[in-house]
C-alpha cells in the first residue's frame, strides 16, 4: 500500500540557512529578525536551539514505523514559492530550567498541514533532552489558532504582557507548560504517534531521542 505522507527533515539551523530564513521571516512577521540576530543565535548553541524544516526526497525518508517519530503524509501541498526551499523554522532559548520558545514560523504554502505542530513537538522534546523543567512562550491575544495548539500541548496562560508586539502594540499572553516529567513525556509520545499519521520526519543533528 502506498505511503502518501509528507516527508520532511528537521535539522539544526546553520549559517548557510540565514538567507532563506530571512525570506521566510519576512513572509511571516511584520518585524522580522536581522541576519545578525540569527548569526548570534546559531553561534550560541549552549543557550539557543534553532531548527529548520525542509522537504525530504524519498531516498532520504525515515522509516515511518518509528513510534517516536515519525511522520509522513500527503496533503497534495502546493509548490513552495521559489524564493526559499525552507518550509518552517523555530527556536528556543534556555536559561537554567526554562526553555523559552523565541520564534516559530511556517511558510504560507505549508500552513495548515501540521508543520507548526511538528515544530512545537520538536521544541518541547528537545527542551526535555536539555533537562528543562518548563517551556514558555508569548502569543498574540488575537491568535486563537496558535493558542489552541499550545493548549493541546499543555500550555496554560500565566500572564499578559501589555503592548508586547511592536508593530501594533498588541498584548501578548505568556504561556507555560510544566512540569516536564515522565507523565508529560508519555503524553508527548502520544502526540508524536498521532503526528506520524500525517508526516514522516527525518531528525538530524540533535541530542538523541529520549
Amino acid at each position: 500500500m502506498q505511503d502518501n505522507r509528507l516527508n520532511v527533515t528537521v535539522r539544526p539551523m546553520t549559517l548557510d540557512d540565514i538567507e532563506n530564513v530571512l525570506i521566510l521571516d519576512r513572509l511571516s512577521f511584520p518585524t522580522p529578525w536581522s541576519a545578525r540576530t540569527y548569526r548570534h543565535e546559531i553561534n550560541n548553541p549552549e543557550r539557543s536551539t534553532m531548527v529548520v524544516v525542509e522537504p525530504t526526497d524519498d531516498s532520504k525518508s525515515a522509516n515511518g514505523s518509528n513510534p517516536e517519530g515519525f511522520f509522513r503524509r500527503v496533503f497534495s501541498p502546493p509548490p513552495i514559492q521559489p524564493q526559499t526551499h525552507l518550509m518552517a523554522y523555530s527556536g528556543f532559548w534556555q536559561i537554567v530550567e526554562e526553555a523559552h520558545i523565541s520564534t516559530i514560523a511556517v511558510h504560507p504554502n505549508w500552513r495548515g498541514k501540521k508543520i507548526g505542530e511538528l515544530l512545537i513537538w520538536i521544541m518541547v522534546r528537545e527542551a526535555m533532552h536539555r533537562k528543562a523543567e518548563m517551556v514558555t512562550l508569548e502569543v498574540r491575544v488575537s491568535n486563537t489558532i496558535a493558542q489552541n495548539l499550545y493548549q493541546k500541548y499543555g500550555f496554560e496562560i500565566t500572564g499578559r504582557r501589555k503592548g508586547y508586539y511592536r508593530d501594533n502594540h498588541e498584548d501578548a499572553y505568556y504561556m507555560t507548560v510544566t512540569p516536564l516529567n515522565e507523565t508529560y513525556h508519555t503524553r508527548l509520545l502520544e502526540f508524536g504517534r498521532d503526528l506520524a499519521r500525517y508526516i514522516c520526519v527525518t531528525v538530524e543533528g540533535f541530542t538523541g531521542q529520549r
